[in-house]
C-alpha cells in the first residue's frame, strides 16, 4: 500500500515526517525505543559529549504561561558510555540520529566518529544551546567557526549530518549557508530562544544557572518565519522545531518548506501519543485536500 506519509530525508528514510526532538526521553535505549514504538518516524538522542558532565544545579527547568523554560547543562554519561544506548536503540527500526556537541571542532569530530562507530544512523551537530559557554550557540552564531565545525565533521564519516540551529542570531539564512558550505546534508531549525524567569518572592532568578533556552508554543511563530527563510534562500533539506503541539503546526512547517518536523515540549504535554495523533492529522489533512504525498505540500507557501 502507498504510505502517503513517508519521506526520504538526507538518505534516511522516514515512515512518517514526525521525529522526537534532542532533550526528551533521549537519555537510555529503552526509552527511544518507546517513542519509536509510539509512532515517532525518527529518534533523536539527548546532546551527547566527549567526557561525562553532571549539568547544572537545581533547578534546571521551570514551566512558563508559553512553554518551558530549561537550562540543565548538557548533562550526559559521554559517548563512549553512550554507545551502548545507540545500539539498544537501533532495535526500534527507525532511524536512530545521535545529538553531539563540543568546545571545538576537534571535539565534535572525535564525538561524531565514535557515534558513527556505534551505530548511529544520523549525526545531529548541536550547535545552538543557548546556556552553555563555550559551545552550542557561540559556534552557531559565528559562521566562520559553524563552516569549519561541519565540514570537519563531514570529513570523518559517511553518515548523514544535520546542523542544529540557534535562532538567536541576526540572520538565520546566512548560518544556514555557512552549514551547507560546510556540507551540511540537513539543516534543524530551531533550537530554544535564550530566555529566563525571575521569582518576584526570593527577588532571584528560578534556574540554578539565570538563564535558560525557552521552547514550545511561544516560540513556533519563531521557529515557523526561520524555516521559511532558510527554504527560500538555501538549496538544503529542513527539519522544524519549535513549539509542534499538533498536526497544524506540523502542516504549517511543512508548507513553509520543512520535510519534516521534531517534537519535544508537546512530548511533556501531552504523552507519547503525540506521534500518532500528528501523523493521522496529517494524513486527513492530505486526504482533504487531494495530495498524493507528503511531499507535495513541502514548501507550498512560496507559491503565493
Amino acid at each position: 500500500m502507498h504510505n502517503k506519509l513517508a519521506i526520504e530525508l538526507a538518505g534516511l528514510q522516514l515512515a512518517n515526517p514526525t521525529m522526537l526532538a534532542a532533550g526528551i526521553l533521549g537519555l537510555t535505549g529503552l526509552s527511544l525505543n518507546r517513542v519509536a514504538e509510539a509512532g515517532a518516524g525518527a529518534v533523536v538522542t539527548k546532546s551527547i559529549g566527549l567526557k561525562p558532565r553532571t549539568g547544572y544545579n537545581n533547578p534546571t527547568m521551570v514551566q512558563t504561561d508559553c512553554g518551558i523554560l530549561n537550562a540543565m547543562g548538557l548533562p550526559n554519561p559521554s559517548i563512549e558510555h553512550f554507545a551502548k544506548e545507540i545500539d539498544e536503540a537501533k532495535t526500534a527500526g527507525c532511524p536512530v540520529i545521535v545529538s553531539v556537541y563540543g568546545f571545538s571542532a576537534e571535539e565534535f569530530v572525535q564525538v561524531t566518529k565514535r557515534a558513527a562507530d556505534a551505530g548511529a544512523d544520523a549525526l545531529e551537530l548541536n550547535v545552538s544551546c543557548p546556556h552553555v559557554e563555550k559551545t552550542g550557540s557561540e559556534i552557531g552564531q559565528d559562521t566562520t567557526l559553524l563552516e569549519k565545525v561541519v565540514k570537519a565533521a563531514k570529513r570523518e564519516t559517511r553518515i548523514p549530518v544535520l546542523v542544529k540551529l540557534t535562532p538567536n542570531v541576526t540572520d538565520v539564512a546566512e548560518c544556514a549557508k555557512a552549514a551547507k558550505r560546510g556540507g551540511a546534508d540537513a539543516i534543524v531549525a530551531i533550537n530554544t530562544l535564550g530566555a529566563m524567569a525571575i521569582n518576584v518572592e526570593t527577588t532571584k532568578p528560578i534556574l540554578g544557572n539565570k538563564f535558560g533556552g525557552l521552547s514550545g508554543p511561544a516560540i513556533k511563530p519563531i521557529a515557523l518565519r526561520c524555516v521559511y527563510e532558510i527554504y527560500r534562500q538555501v538549496n538544503v533539506p529542513i527539519i522544524g522545531c519549535g513549539g509542534v503541539s499538533d498536526w497544524r503546526d506540523a502542516v504549517e512547517f511543512m508548507l513553509a518548506g520543512a520535510r519534516a518536523v521534531q517534537i519535544g515540549t508537546a512530548v511533556a504535554f501531552k504523552g507519547l501519543d503525540i506521534f500518532q495523533s500528528i501523523t493521522k492529522g496529517i494524513d486527513a489533512y492530505l486526504e482533504t485536500k487531494g495530495f498524493e504525498s507528503v511531499k507535495e505540500i513541502v514548501g507550498l507557501a512560496h507559491q503565493r
